[in-house]
Protein backbone atom coordinates (compact mmCIF):
# COMPACT_ATOMS: atom_id res chain seq x y z
CA UNK A 1 0.00 0.00 0.00
CA UNK A 2 1.03 3.51 -1.04
CA UNK A 3 1.66 5.43 2.20
CA UNK A 4 -0.43 8.44 2.66
CA UNK A 5 0.53 9.73 5.61
CA UNK A 6 4.15 8.23 6.89
CA UNK A 7 7.19 9.45 5.29
CA UNK A 8 11.03 8.90 6.14
CA UNK A 9 10.36 9.94 9.92
CA UNK A 10 7.28 9.38 10.98
CA UNK A 11 4.54 12.07 9.74
CA UNK A 12 5.45 15.33 8.43
CA UNK A 13 4.45 18.61 6.39
CA UNK A 14 3.40 22.17 7.02
CA UNK A 15 1.03 23.38 9.51
CA UNK A 16 -2.02 23.89 8.92
CA UNK A 17 -2.37 21.84 5.44
CA UNK A 18 -2.04 18.88 3.89
CA UNK A 19 -1.30 15.63 6.58
CA UNK A 20 -0.22 18.00 9.04
CA UNK A 21 -3.81 19.78 10.40
CA UNK A 22 -4.95 19.73 13.78
CA UNK A 23 -8.08 16.86 12.37
CA UNK A 24 -5.59 14.54 11.22
CA UNK A 25 -3.16 14.62 14.47
CA UNK A 26 -7.07 13.55 16.19
CA UNK A 27 -7.55 10.86 13.82
CA UNK A 28 -3.61 9.84 13.76
CA UNK A 29 -4.15 9.50 17.69
CA UNK A 30 -7.19 7.04 17.36
CA UNK A 31 -5.70 4.93 15.11
CA UNK A 32 -2.09 4.88 16.66
CA UNK A 33 -4.12 3.91 20.07
CA UNK A 34 -6.08 1.51 18.79
CA UNK A 35 -3.13 -0.48 17.13
CA UNK A 36 -1.58 -0.53 20.82
CA UNK A 37 -4.55 -1.43 22.37
CA UNK A 38 -4.20 -4.53 23.90
CA UNK A 39 -4.52 -6.16 27.26
CA UNK A 40 -7.24 -5.69 29.96
CA UNK A 41 -4.75 -2.89 31.81
CA UNK A 42 -5.12 1.00 31.37
CA UNK A 43 -3.58 1.83 28.82
CA UNK A 44 -0.58 4.72 28.37
CA UNK A 45 0.96 7.46 25.51
CA UNK A 46 3.96 9.57 26.65
CA UNK A 47 3.33 12.88 24.20
CA UNK A 48 6.53 14.99 23.92
CA UNK A 49 7.29 18.20 21.79
CA UNK A 50 9.37 20.85 20.49
CA UNK A 51 9.08 24.69 21.13
CA UNK A 52 6.84 25.36 18.24
CA UNK A 53 4.35 27.02 18.09
CA UNK A 54 1.72 24.54 16.30
CA UNK A 55 3.07 22.09 19.27
CA UNK A 56 0.16 23.37 21.48
CA UNK A 57 -2.19 22.50 18.73
CA UNK A 58 -0.99 19.35 17.71
CA UNK A 59 -0.50 18.39 21.33
CA UNK A 60 -4.18 18.87 22.25
CA UNK A 61 -5.65 16.86 18.61
CA UNK A 62 -3.75 13.81 20.02
CA UNK A 63 -4.74 13.73 23.72
CA UNK A 64 -8.31 13.98 22.39
CA UNK A 65 -7.49 11.48 20.08
CA UNK A 66 -5.98 8.88 22.27
CA UNK A 67 -8.21 9.90 25.08
CA UNK A 68 -11.41 9.10 22.72
CA UNK A 69 -10.21 5.74 21.99
CA UNK A 70 -9.58 4.90 26.06
CA UNK A 71 -5.68 5.76 26.16
CA UNK A 72 -4.57 8.12 29.21
CA UNK A 73 -2.15 10.59 28.60
CA UNK A 74 0.91 12.01 30.24
CA UNK A 75 2.55 15.30 28.56
CA UNK A 76 5.87 16.21 29.45
CA UNK A 77 6.05 19.77 27.59
CA UNK A 78 9.02 20.39 25.34
CA UNK A 79 11.68 17.57 25.26
CA UNK A 80 14.19 15.83 22.73
CA UNK A 81 13.06 13.23 20.85
CA UNK A 82 15.47 10.86 22.63
CA UNK A 83 13.75 11.85 25.55
CA UNK A 84 10.30 10.60 24.73
CA UNK A 85 11.71 7.18 23.83
CA UNK A 86 13.48 7.15 27.18
CA UNK A 87 10.38 8.03 29.07
CA UNK A 88 8.14 5.72 27.17
CA UNK A 89 9.93 2.45 28.05
CA UNK A 90 10.95 3.58 31.28
CA UNK A 91 7.06 4.54 32.46
CA UNK A 92 6.11 1.35 30.81
CA UNK A 93 3.73 3.23 28.28
CA UNK A 94 2.34 1.48 25.27
CA UNK A 95 2.91 4.23 22.94
CA UNK A 96 5.25 7.62 22.67
CA UNK A 97 4.69 10.62 20.68
CA UNK A 98 7.24 13.27 19.77
CA UNK A 99 5.83 16.39 18.12
CA UNK A 100 8.45 18.05 16.44
CA UNK A 101 9.39 18.50 12.60
CA UNK A 102 13.23 18.48 13.59
CA UNK A 103 15.68 20.87 11.12
CA UNK A 104 12.70 22.11 9.69
CA UNK A 105 11.56 25.74 9.86
CA UNK A 106 8.58 26.17 12.56
CA UNK A 107 5.66 26.52 10.06
CA UNK A 108 6.28 22.57 9.54
CA UNK A 109 5.61 19.93 12.19
CA UNK A 110 5.43 16.46 12.76
CA UNK A 111 4.54 13.21 14.72
CA UNK A 112 6.98 10.65 15.24
CA UNK A 113 5.87 7.24 17.36
CA UNK A 114 7.51 4.98 19.11
CA UNK A 115 6.76 1.50 20.27
CA UNK A 116 6.27 0.55 23.96
CA UNK A 117 10.31 -0.48 24.06
CA UNK A 118 11.34 3.08 22.92
CA UNK A 119 12.11 2.36 19.42
CA UNK A 120 10.73 4.40 16.22
CA UNK A 121 7.37 1.70 14.34
CA UNK A 122 8.38 -0.98 12.35
CA UNK A 123 7.24 -0.20 8.01
CA UNK A 124 4.69 -3.10 9.49
CA UNK A 125 3.22 -0.85 12.25
CA UNK A 126 2.71 2.18 10.54
CA UNK A 127 1.04 0.43 7.53
CA UNK A 128 -1.06 -0.59 10.09
CA UNK A 129 -2.07 2.73 11.83
CA UNK A 130 -2.11 3.84 7.86
CA UNK A 131 -4.71 1.44 7.45
CA UNK A 132 -6.79 2.27 10.85
CA UNK A 133 -6.58 6.11 9.29
CA UNK A 134 -8.84 4.92 6.76
CA UNK A 135 -11.90 3.56 9.18
CA UNK A 136 -14.00 4.93 11.73
CA UNK A 137 -12.14 5.04 15.19
CA UNK A 138 -13.30 2.88 17.45
CA UNK A 139 -14.26 5.13 20.45
CA UNK A 140 -15.33 4.00 23.94
CA UNK A 141 -17.86 4.20 26.38
CA UNK A 142 -17.79 7.31 28.02
CA UNK A 143 -17.09 5.63 31.32
CA UNK A 144 -14.19 4.13 29.68
CA UNK A 145 -12.13 7.79 28.16
CA UNK A 146 -8.96 8.60 28.95
CA UNK A 147 -7.66 11.13 31.00
CA UNK A 148 -4.32 13.48 30.60
CA UNK A 149 -2.00 15.01 32.74
CA UNK A 150 1.37 16.61 33.02
CA UNK A 151 4.44 15.71 34.33
CA UNK A 152 6.96 18.01 36.30
CA UNK A 153 10.28 16.08 36.40
CA UNK A 154 10.40 14.81 33.23
CA UNK A 155 13.35 17.25 32.60
CA UNK A 156 14.93 15.79 35.26
CA UNK A 157 14.70 12.34 34.42
CA UNK A 158 16.36 12.54 31.09
CA UNK A 159 19.51 14.46 32.35
CA UNK A 160 20.03 11.94 35.02
CA UNK A 161 19.72 9.52 32.03
CA UNK A 162 22.25 11.11 29.91
CA UNK A 163 24.92 11.81 32.74
CA UNK A 164 24.83 8.22 33.64
CA UNK A 165 26.07 7.50 30.22
CA UNK A 166 29.55 7.78 30.78
CA UNK A 167 31.74 7.66 33.04
CA UNK A 168 31.37 8.36 36.81
CA UNK A 169 34.96 9.53 37.05
CA UNK A 170 34.29 12.12 34.05
CA UNK A 171 34.27 15.82 34.75
CA UNK A 172 34.20 18.11 32.14
CA UNK A 173 35.53 21.13 34.38
CA UNK A 174 38.57 23.32 32.51
CA UNK A 175 36.49 22.72 29.18
CA UNK A 176 34.73 26.03 28.09
CA UNK A 177 31.92 24.74 25.47
CA UNK A 178 29.39 26.54 23.81
CA UNK A 179 25.85 24.85 23.25
CA UNK A 180 23.46 25.75 20.66
CA UNK A 181 20.29 24.46 21.24
CA UNK A 182 18.47 25.73 18.38
CA UNK A 183 15.61 27.11 19.86
CA UNK A 184 14.39 23.70 20.21
CA UNK A 185 13.20 21.05 22.40
CA UNK A 186 16.94 20.59 24.54
CA UNK A 187 16.78 24.53 25.28
CA UNK A 188 17.13 23.62 29.43
CA UNK A 189 18.29 19.94 29.37
CA UNK A 190 21.66 19.89 27.36
CA UNK A 191 22.73 23.11 28.86
CA UNK A 192 22.41 21.97 32.24
CA UNK A 193 23.30 18.46 31.86
CA UNK A 194 26.98 19.76 30.71
CA UNK A 195 26.84 22.62 33.03
CA UNK A 196 26.48 20.21 35.99
CA UNK A 197 29.48 17.85 35.20
CA UNK A 198 31.46 21.21 35.40
CA UNK A 199 31.73 22.68 32.12
CA UNK A 200 31.89 26.22 31.24
CA UNK A 201 28.50 26.39 29.60
CA UNK A 202 27.85 29.57 27.10
CA UNK A 203 24.60 28.50 25.80
CA UNK A 204 22.75 29.93 22.76
CA UNK A 205 19.53 29.05 21.14
CA UNK A 206 17.91 28.91 24.24
CA UNK A 207 15.46 31.40 24.06
CA UNK A 208 12.31 29.78 21.91
CA UNK A 209 9.09 32.18 21.52
CA UNK A 210 7.44 29.49 19.11
CA UNK A 211 8.76 31.09 15.87
CA UNK A 212 12.56 30.91 15.92
CA UNK A 213 13.33 27.59 16.46
CA UNK A 214 15.82 26.23 13.46
CA UNK A 215 16.04 30.00 12.39
CA UNK A 216 19.76 31.00 12.37
CA UNK A 217 20.69 28.59 14.78
CA UNK A 218 21.48 24.79 15.71
CA UNK A 219 23.28 21.88 13.58
CA UNK A 220 21.80 23.19 9.89
CA UNK A 221 22.81 27.11 10.64
CA UNK A 222 26.27 26.87 11.88
CA UNK A 223 27.54 30.54 11.01
CA UNK A 224 26.98 31.85 14.58
CA UNK A 225 27.91 28.86 16.82
CA UNK A 226 31.23 28.99 14.77
CA UNK A 227 31.87 32.56 15.47
CA UNK A 228 30.61 31.99 18.98
CA UNK A 229 33.37 29.36 19.45
CA UNK A 230 36.22 31.85 18.09
CA UNK A 231 35.20 35.30 20.01
CA UNK A 232 34.91 32.76 23.41
CA UNK A 233 37.75 31.06 22.45
CA UNK A 234 35.83 28.23 23.31
CA UNK A 235 37.00 24.56 23.61
CA UNK A 236 34.40 22.69 21.73
CA UNK A 237 31.16 24.00 20.37
CA UNK A 238 27.93 21.43 20.13
CA UNK A 239 25.02 22.32 17.71
CA UNK A 240 21.52 20.49 17.64
CA UNK A 241 18.69 20.46 15.98
CA UNK A 242 15.06 21.34 16.95
CA UNK A 243 14.48 17.68 18.55
CA UNK A 244 17.85 17.00 19.77
CA UNK A 245 18.50 13.93 17.87
CA UNK A 246 21.08 15.01 15.79
CA UNK A 247 24.75 16.82 16.67
CA UNK A 248 27.22 18.82 14.91
CA UNK A 249 30.56 19.86 16.86
CA UNK A 250 32.63 22.50 15.96
CA UNK A 251 36.18 22.35 16.94
CA UNK A 252 38.11 25.45 18.58
CA UNK A 253 39.36 26.53 15.22
CA UNK A 254 35.53 27.18 14.50
CA UNK A 255 35.44 24.47 11.60
CA UNK A 256 33.13 21.80 11.30
CA UNK A 257 33.13 18.48 12.13
CA UNK A 258 29.93 16.45 11.00
CA UNK A 259 28.65 13.16 11.98
CA UNK A 260 31.26 10.55 9.74
CA UNK A 261 33.87 12.18 11.77
CA UNK A 262 31.78 11.57 14.87
CA UNK A 263 31.47 8.29 14.54
CA UNK A 264 35.00 7.94 14.03
CA UNK A 265 36.06 9.27 16.80
CA UNK A 266 33.75 7.46 19.10
CA UNK A 267 33.87 4.20 17.73
CA UNK A 268 38.04 4.47 17.82
CA UNK A 269 37.76 5.24 21.27
CA UNK A 270 35.61 2.43 21.75
CA UNK A 271 37.34 -0.03 20.06
CA UNK A 272 40.84 0.48 22.00
CA UNK A 273 39.11 0.17 25.00
CA UNK A 274 37.31 -3.34 23.89
CA UNK A 275 34.22 -1.74 23.89
CA UNK A 276 33.04 -1.70 19.94
CA UNK A 277 30.47 -4.77 19.52
CA UNK A 278 29.47 -6.21 15.63
CA UNK A 279 32.85 -5.07 14.38
CA UNK A 280 32.32 -2.07 13.57
CA UNK A 281 29.57 1.10 12.37
CA UNK A 282 26.75 1.15 11.09
CA UNK A 283 26.29 4.22 8.58
CA UNK A 284 23.77 5.24 5.54
CA UNK A 285 24.39 5.14 1.92
CA UNK A 286 25.21 9.08 2.42
CA UNK A 287 28.34 8.98 4.84
CA UNK A 288 31.76 9.32 3.18
CA UNK A 289 34.52 6.78 0.91
CA UNK A 290 37.20 8.48 3.63
CA UNK A 291 35.05 7.43 6.60
CA UNK A 292 34.75 3.48 5.50
CA UNK A 293 38.46 3.57 4.35
CA UNK A 294 39.72 4.94 8.17
CA UNK A 295 37.25 2.32 9.18
CA UNK A 296 38.83 -0.64 6.97
CA UNK A 297 42.52 0.75 7.93
CA UNK A 298 42.00 -0.26 11.55
CA UNK A 299 40.16 -3.31 10.70
CA UNK A 300 36.59 -2.26 11.58
CA UNK A 301 33.41 -2.48 8.86
CA UNK A 302 31.45 0.49 7.64
CA UNK A 303 27.77 -1.67 6.99
CA UNK A 304 25.64 0.75 5.11
CA UNK A 305 21.83 1.27 5.00
CA UNK A 306 19.53 3.53 3.31
CA UNK A 307 18.65 6.92 4.51
CA UNK A 308 16.79 7.57 7.91
CA UNK A 309 18.03 6.81 10.84
CA UNK A 310 15.40 4.02 11.94
CA UNK A 311 16.98 1.66 9.12
CA UNK A 312 20.99 2.34 10.94
CA UNK A 313 19.22 1.35 13.97
CA UNK A 314 17.39 -1.55 12.53
CA UNK A 315 20.65 -2.96 11.28
CA UNK A 316 22.46 -2.18 14.47
CA UNK A 317 19.72 -4.58 16.42
CA UNK A 318 20.31 -7.14 13.82
CA UNK A 319 24.14 -7.11 13.36
CA UNK A 320 24.60 -6.43 17.51
CA UNK A 321 26.53 -2.90 16.75
CA UNK A 322 26.94 -0.18 19.48
CA UNK A 323 27.98 2.75 17.45
CA UNK A 324 25.72 4.08 14.03
CA UNK A 325 24.64 6.98 12.69
CA UNK A 326 24.21 9.42 10.09
CA UNK A 327 26.70 12.03 8.25
CA UNK A 328 24.08 14.78 8.85
CA UNK A 329 24.61 14.11 12.81
CA UNK A 330 22.36 12.05 13.63
CA UNK A 331 23.98 9.68 16.19
CA UNK A 332 22.79 6.11 17.74
CA UNK A 333 24.95 4.81 20.65
CA UNK A 334 23.06 2.12 21.47
CA UNK A 335 24.21 1.55 24.80
CA UNK A 336 22.48 4.31 26.12
CA UNK A 337 19.61 5.28 23.89
CA UNK A 338 17.03 3.75 21.54
CA UNK A 339 17.33 6.42 18.91
CA UNK A 340 19.48 9.33 17.88
CA UNK A 341 20.20 11.07 20.80
CA UNK A 342 22.39 14.36 19.70
CA UNK A 343 23.11 15.09 23.86
CA UNK A 344 24.27 11.48 24.55
CA UNK A 345 26.43 11.65 21.67
CA UNK A 346 28.12 15.29 22.97
CA UNK A 347 28.68 14.22 26.26
CA UNK A 348 30.80 11.47 24.77
CA UNK A 349 32.52 13.27 22.26
CA UNK A 350 33.56 15.78 25.89
CA UNK A 351 34.61 12.74 27.52
CA UNK A 352 37.10 11.83 24.72
CA UNK A 353 38.53 15.72 24.54
CA UNK A 354 38.88 14.79 28.76
CA UNK A 355 40.61 11.75 28.48
CA UNK A 356 42.92 12.09 25.62
CA UNK A 357 43.72 15.99 26.73
CA UNK A 358 43.85 16.27 22.86
CA UNK A 359 42.39 19.56 21.43
CA UNK A 360 38.89 18.99 19.15
CA UNK A 361 40.49 19.63 15.85
CA UNK A 362 43.18 16.61 16.25
CA UNK A 363 40.80 14.43 18.36
CA UNK A 364 38.00 14.68 15.99
CA UNK A 365 39.68 14.64 12.40
CA UNK A 366 40.54 11.14 11.82
CA UNK A 367 40.52 10.96 7.93
CA UNK A 368 40.31 13.17 5.41
CA UNK A 369 37.14 13.02 3.16
CA UNK A 370 36.69 12.02 -0.54
CA UNK A 371 35.80 14.77 -2.83
CA UNK A 372 31.72 13.98 -2.61
CA UNK A 373 29.16 16.38 -3.92
CA UNK A 374 25.10 16.31 -3.67
CA UNK A 375 22.74 18.52 -5.87
CA UNK A 376 18.85 17.68 -6.01
CA UNK A 377 16.68 18.47 -8.64
CA UNK A 378 13.04 18.86 -8.43
CA UNK A 379 10.54 17.50 -10.94
CA UNK A 380 6.99 17.62 -11.69
CA UNK A 381 5.36 14.37 -11.65
CA UNK A 382 5.86 11.17 -12.94
CA UNK A 383 9.59 8.68 -12.01
CA UNK A 384 12.34 10.04 -14.16
CA UNK A 385 14.46 7.78 -12.69
CA UNK A 386 13.01 5.03 -13.92
CA UNK A 387 13.47 6.89 -17.68
CA UNK A 388 16.32 5.04 -20.40
CA UNK A 389 17.54 8.18 -20.64
CA UNK A 390 18.78 9.02 -16.83
CA UNK A 391 19.48 5.00 -16.40
CA UNK A 392 21.77 5.39 -19.48
CA UNK A 393 23.63 8.95 -17.85
CA UNK A 394 23.94 7.04 -14.45
CA UNK A 395 25.05 3.83 -16.21
CA UNK A 396 27.87 5.67 -17.79
CA UNK A 397 28.59 7.60 -14.65
CA UNK A 398 29.33 4.31 -13.10
CA UNK A 399 31.99 2.79 -15.50
CA UNK A 400 33.79 6.38 -15.04
CA UNK A 401 34.06 6.15 -11.54
CA UNK A 402 35.06 2.47 -11.59
CA UNK A 403 36.26 1.48 -8.13
CA UNK A 404 37.19 4.84 -7.28
CA UNK A 405 34.09 6.22 -6.21
CA UNK A 406 30.48 5.84 -5.43
CA UNK A 407 27.38 7.10 -6.44
CA UNK A 408 23.85 7.43 -4.78
CA UNK A 409 20.97 8.60 -6.57
CA UNK A 410 17.92 8.46 -4.90
CA UNK A 411 14.20 9.98 -4.77
CA UNK A 412 13.39 12.37 -1.51
CA UNK A 413 10.98 10.70 0.81
CA UNK A 414 9.14 13.70 1.53
CA UNK A 415 9.30 16.33 -1.81
CA UNK A 416 9.55 15.65 -5.19
CA UNK A 417 12.97 15.82 -5.65
CA UNK A 418 15.66 13.29 -6.83
CA UNK A 419 18.95 13.50 -4.73
CA UNK A 420 22.30 13.09 -6.80
CA UNK A 421 25.24 12.02 -4.65
CA UNK A 422 28.53 11.12 -6.26
CA UNK A 423 32.11 10.61 -4.34
CA UNK A 424 35.53 9.72 -5.62
CA UNK A 425 38.97 11.12 -5.62
CA UNK A 426 38.80 13.75 -8.13
CA UNK A 427 36.80 16.46 -7.01
CA UNK A 428 36.09 17.92 -10.92
CA UNK A 429 34.99 14.54 -12.13
CA UNK A 430 32.89 14.81 -8.85
CA UNK A 431 31.62 17.61 -10.35
CA UNK A 432 31.25 17.01 -14.20
CA UNK A 433 29.17 13.76 -13.42
CA UNK A 434 26.67 14.77 -10.53
CA UNK A 435 26.19 17.81 -13.25
CA UNK A 436 25.77 15.19 -16.31
CA UNK A 437 22.66 12.64 -14.26
CA UNK A 438 21.25 16.14 -13.19
CA UNK A 439 20.83 17.35 -16.88
CA UNK A 440 19.58 13.93 -17.75
CA UNK A 441 16.60 14.10 -14.79
CA UNK A 442 15.70 17.09 -15.75
CA UNK A 443 15.41 16.15 -19.62
CA UNK A 444 13.38 13.41 -18.38
CA UNK A 445 10.43 15.20 -16.10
Amino acid sequence: MARKFFGTDGIRGRTNSGVMTAAIAMRVGQAAGTHFLRGDHRHRVVIGKDTRLSGYMMESALVAGFTSVGMDVVMTGPLPTPAIAMLTREMRADLGVMISASHNPFEDNGIKLFGPDGFKLSDEAEASIEALLEEQPQLVEPGHIGRARRIEDARGRYMHAVKQSIGSDVRFDGLKVVVDCANGAAYEVTPGAIWELGAEVIAMGVEPDGTNINDGVGSTSLAAIKARVVAEGADIGIALDGDADRLIVIDEKGETVDGDQIMAAIATRLHERGKLTGGGVVATVMSNLGLERYLAGIGLTLERTQVGDRHVLERMRRGGFNVGGEQSGHMILFDHATTGDGTVAALSVLTGLVRSGKRASELLRLFEPVPQLLKNVRYDDGAPLEQDSVQQAIAEAERELGGNGRLVIRPSGTEPVIRVMAEGDDAAQVELLVDRICDAVRAAS
